[in-house]
């Protein structure tokens, strides 16, 4: 008898991606049979980039990382996105207790809309928790240099963005 694929989801704006963000992907997909990276939208932010342009950057920056790692664009409720794509996990990472006290609000909200699946916290690298998107875009736009946060082929994007 086959065991059922263990499959997880990481979800995110991805606005752009980091270095955290790698961190978390490239050990999380040692955790599953299969990643799916969902990239969305969240209406609260204000995003630098477009999703078909973040879904392209996160394709590029795991394109190395692992094989069984997907990226897929979802706009929808992070439990039907997890149904569809036959999770049994979502992925978070945490940066700071303030992090954990969202994420906390949120794994509970999501346990009442469906307990068969579980919301696993990976602690970002000591050396990359201080990282978050909206602080990037925001050295970015005042000309800082942010190679230490993302990788280099986002600071290219990033300038370019800014640039255009």
């Amino acid at each position: 008898m086959s065991r059922r694929p263990h499959i997880g989801v990481y979800p995110g704006t991805f606005d752009p991606i980091t270095l955290g963000h790698v961190d978390i992907i490239r050990r999380g997909a040692h955790l599953v049979d299969r990643l799916v990276i969902g990239v969305t939208t969240n209406p609260s932010k204000e995003p630098m980039f477009t999703v078909a342009e973040r879904l392209a950057m996160v394709r590029r920056e795991v394109a190395e990382l692992a094989a069984n790692i997907d990226v897929v664009e979802f706009d929808s409720l992070l439990m039907d996105f997890a149904e569809a794509q036959g999770a049994s996990l979502i992925l978070r990472g945490l940066r700071a207790v303030a992090d954990f006290e969202y994420e906390f609000q949120m794994a509970g909200m999501n346990q009442q809309l469906n307990d068969d699946i579980e919301t696993v916290f990976l602690m970002a690298d000591v050396a990359l928790q201080p990282i978050a998107s909206r602080l990037v875009k925001e050295i970015a736009r005042y000309g800082g240099d942010i190679s230490k946060f993302v990788p280099a082929a986002v600071v290219t994007d990033v300038r370019a963005k800014l640039q255009g």
